[in-house]
């Protein structure tokens, strides 16, 4: 679609699969972060955040802290962008709360792009689609009883059958399969409420996936996207668009679906409670989200620099 006109990213003037089980609440202890050297000035920053377990915790609560050190970096002149696997209407009210009324928003797993403008407004303006029929015949054969949720190329999600209470915004229209098949999707989720994670991949991989990238959470919640997309391949889009350094480029985020932005930026922080795989792609590790860690990484970028 046609370039936008340029934009620093949001200025500051829940759905989405379910994490991991709490284990208490333990005291918390500054993890001591460390920017690199070579990282750019803060009104140079390009700064990715994940939502769902970095921005609000799984409940779709929001730290007042972690609010505040959103809008301390913008006002420093930084560029935040959401980037999640939330199609677009459950990126939109995390921006309203956050008070990002412009710039750009990654969705749907790089997907989809779209550009705020205002607090109620937004135009899309990337999409990327594909088929997803074959995809989900092979998936309903491997996984019998499995639910799927299908965004089209306007972002709008379809179901097959009603998830699991919370994981979707409210009045999601239920679609048949052979509907859900005829869409150009940007993402199809399965979910298997009755398999752990580790089973659900297993069964996946009788099917052998082919010209789709695809991740698994905490659950058995899988995200499908066209081959070759991710947040990452949409940051760098925008970074290029917006003709911000990469050495400026940050990314924080906790989930499988983040391990190619935290690959990209010049600097990536894992949450605490993120996977082993997660963390050791990162070049650092902040505390969880219980514990506000996206509020240390945001202050480790501003303080002294």
């Amino acid at each position: 679609m046609t370039d936008p006109a340029r934009s620093r990213g949001h200025r500051c003037p829940p759905s989405g699969p379910p994490g991991p089980k709490r284990t208490g609440v333990r005291q918390v202890q500054n993890p001591r972060l460390q920017p690199p050297a070579t990282l750019a000035a803060p009104a140079d920053l390009f700064i990715a955040l994940d939502i769902d377990g970095t921005i609000v915790d799984y409940d779709g609560r929001l730290l007042p802290v972690v609010r505040r050190g959103i809008d301390a970096a913008c006002r420093r002149g930084a560029t935040v962008i959401l980037a999640t696997g939330r199609g677009i209407s459950g990126v939109l009210p995390i921006a309203k709360q956050l008070g990002l009324t412009s710039g750009y928003a990654v969705c749907s797993n790089g997907a989809v792009v779209i550009e705020l403008n205002g607090a109620d407004h937004y135009e899309i303006t990337d999409v990327v689609t594909f088929d997803p029929s074959h995809i989900l015949r092979e998936l309903r054969e491997a996984v019998p009883g499995a639910l799927f949720l299908v965004d089209d190329h306007t972002g709008m999600h379809h179901t097959t059958a009603p998830f699991p209470p919370g994981e979707l915004p409210a009045g999601v229209p239920e679609v048949s399969f052979e509907r859900a098949c005829s869409f150009a999707a940007t993402r199809v989720t399965l979910r298997a409420p009755e398999l752990s994670a580790g089973e659900l991949h297993r069964l996946v991989a009788t099917t052998g996936l082919h010209n789709v990238s695809y991740s698994v959470g905490w659950t058995a919640w899988m995200d499908i996207s066209p081959k070759g997309v991710s947040k990452a391949s949409a940051l760098e889009m925008i970074r290029t668009r917006l003709d911000l350094p990469a050495h400026g480029t940050v990314a924080v985020g906790d989930g499988t679906n983040d391990m190619e932005m935290l690959r990209w930026a010049h600097w990536s922080v894992a949450m605490g409670q993120a996977m082993d795989d997660v963390i050791a792609t990162a070049d650092a590790v902040t505390t969880s989200i219980d514990e506000a860690g996206l509020a240390f990484v945001l202050q480790a970028l501003l303080k002294g620099r």
